[in-house]
């Protein structure tokens, strides 16, 4: 673990620096407050610091204020050393941020265990922020394909559009559906219908641009929301997904390989469609279009001026 000493006395730094290091710390030195500051805002490898209340430029408490105003993770748990003993010193310190203290003259024995109550909880507090994590993937992401779920798509789009009109820009969107999806999972199985799935998130997320978004509709149905996207650019996208997921079988459990294709809608914002709700259907008007003439192809919105 890597621990920030901050101290204007060169003597004690030093002999700090020793025994922590002795103790397996990665131990990095400050002479003063502001350089203390400078090394916690420059990099993300100080978790622990170690800060000496008088300093120079900025003294321990003021260090402690400008770090939590930052709200930066991961958290840094920060120690105050200090001569001051009255109460409401201590309190000043920790409301300034302050995870713990140790009053001067210290014993090394006590601040390394003062230290390892501090790795302790910074691992606590690691395991919280996977698991805050975790919970947010799963709130928004599709658990089969890890493409986004329906809620956050729709979201996108809506956010999108919203930029779109304020920003006077372009925005098209596709709907895409896998051909006779069906028909997989009633002759091959469920597990090779969700194979399919998989696959084709894959395909199709490795070929949109880094800016689009890609999401799990429903079903078998994907929705693809492609910021400052003109008609002919997203008509362009479209087939270049199209030709993606038709370009090789895929390999289902069982060791078979089946063949997929995709029909695909596409809508762009015009002034007649700037509700989200009216693009979804232009594009779902053109993805039946698709359908109905025969499936593997791509089709505009007949609402949408060519």
């Amino acid at each position: 673990m890597n621990v920030l000493i901050a101290d204007d006395d060169v003597v004690s730094r030093r002999l700090l620096q020793v025994s922590l290091g002795q103790a397996g710390y990665q131990v990095e030195t400050a002479a003063n407050g502001a350089e203390a500051l400078r090394a916690l805002q420059e990099s993300d490898r100080h978790r622990l610091a170690v800060l000496d209340w008088m300093m120079p430029e900025m003294d321990g408490v003021e260090v402690c204020r400008a770090v939590r105003k930052l709200a930066r993770e991961p958290y840094i748990y920060i120690i105050l050393l200090t001569a001051k003993e009255r109460q409401n010193d201590i309190v000043e310190g920790l409301e300034a941020g302050a995870d713990d203290y140790i009053t001067k003259p210290f014993d090394l024995h006590e601040l390394k265990a003062r230290l390892r109550a501090g790795n302790r909880i910074l691992e606590l507090q690691e395991q919280l922020v996977s698991a805050r994590d975790e919970l947010r993937v799963r709130a928004t992401h599709d658990s089969l394909t890890g493409l986004w779920n329906r809620g956050a798509i729709l979201e996108t789009l809506k956010n999108e559009m919203a930029r779109s009109v304020r920003e006077s820009t372009q925005l098209s969107i596709i709907l895409a559906d896998i051909d006779y999806f069906k028909r997989v999972n009633d002759t091959h199985g469920h597990q090779a219908g969700d194979a399919v799935l998989r696959e084709v998130a894959r395909r199709m997320q490795a070929s949109v641009r880094v800016y689009d978004s890609v999401g799990r509709y429903g079903g078998e149905e994907f929705l693809i929301v492609s910021p400052g996207c003109g008609l002919s650019e997203a008509v362009n996208q479209a087939e270049r997904l199209r030709r993606s997921v038709a370009a090789e079988e895929i390999s289902v459990p069982g060791g078979q390989r089946l063949a997929a294709t995709m029909s695909f809608g596409v809508a762009t914002i015009t002034p007649e469609l700037k509700e989200h709700g009216d693009l979804l259907r232009a594009a779902d008007e053109a993805l039946y279009i698709a359908k109905k003439n025969g499936r593997n192809r791509v089709e505009i919105s007949s609402k949408i001026p060519v």
